[in-house]
């Protein structure tokens, strides 16, 4: 779906320029950009995100899960 979105000219000019700076389109640009403010907001990005937080696991929580526990000793369990 198509959306028109206005910016200044300096805005665009220098938009346009990190695009090919960045070897990539204006396009590339607005799907990061918005990628990110959703997850600044929490919102899930994509159906596996969306599932993490409807089970309530965030990224930490399941690279804690997969990493070896340590003992009281501080060594890892044999």
């Amino acid at each position: 779906m198509r959306k028109l979105i206005a910016f200044d000219d300096d805005t665009l000019d220098k938009l346009t320029q990190l695009a090919r700076d960045r070897m990539g389109t204006f396009q590339e640009l607005a799907d990061e950009a918005f990628a990110d403010l959703l997850k600044k907001h929490g919102i899930p990005i994509d159906h596996k995100d969306a599932l993490r937080k409807s089970a309530g696991l965030s990224k930490t929580a399941l690279s804690k899960a997969a990493a070896p526990k340590k003992s009281k000793t501080g060594k890892a369990p044999a």
